[in-house]
């Protein structure tokens, strides 16, 4: 899956409408984890350390800017949901609601920011915070950073990956995408190793 997305990459990566579907499918990703919004920005990167094409800046600001946009929608859809009252004869989900309230409560901010970098948690979280009413200015303000951090991560992990395969984009993109792959699976279970004790508090 992940060579095909690199040749479409390699492919299109001057074309117009490039910038605008990363906008797209970096917003798109908060509704369907599955969608390789993350592997599409850092094959883009890679591309362009070795042609020029897209603008680095431009990129990482369509990433962030679809990321930001893909949470916030996700919030609202939780705040407004009837999730809270669909669960509330349910108590074993209930008690699973009010700890999520709770850890949101006490460490939102890590929350919200680790969230970014673990498919499927970015949803889950942020439905979460929307439905347990997290304070939206302050979920804005974090989803902004989480945005930004992740832009520019992603957009730095593709830009090295180019360099290092000079004069074969498609080889720097795959590149790209293998390194971002180890470090989510690095992070997720860094995240594991710090949650689990204290989900059993």
């Amino acid at each position: 899956m992940f060579e095909h997305v690199g040749e479409l990459v390699a492919e299109h990566a001057g074309a117009r409408w490039v910038l605008l579907a990363v906008l797209a499918l970096s917003a798109l990703d908060a509704f369907v984890p599955p969608l390789p919004s993350e592997s599409v920005v850092i094959a883009l990167a890679a591309v362009s350390a070795d042609t020029g094409a897209p603008h680095p800046v431009l990129l990482g600001l369509c990433a962030m800017v679809g990321a930001f946009c893909g949470d916030n929608l996700t919030y609202a859809l939780g705040r407004h949901s009837s999730l809270r009252r669909r669960i509330a004869g349910h108590p074993r989900l209930d008690r699973a609601f009010a700890r999520a309230e709770r850890e949101l409560d006490r460490r939102g901010a890590f929350a919200v920011l680790a969230a970014r970098y673990v498919p499927v948690g970015r949803t889950a979280v942020n439905l979460t915070a929307g439905a347990a009413r997290f304070p939206r200015r302050r979920f804005v303000g974090l989803s902004a950073l989480a945005a930004l951090t992740w832009a520019g991560y992603s957009v730095l992990i593709g830009t090295l990956a180019g360099q290092w395969v000079e004069s074969t984009p498609l080889a720097g993109a795959l590149l790209g995408i293998a390194i971002a792959l180890v470090l989510g699976f690095a992070v997720d279970t860094v995240l594991q190793k710090v949650l689990r004790p204290r989900a059993r508090v």
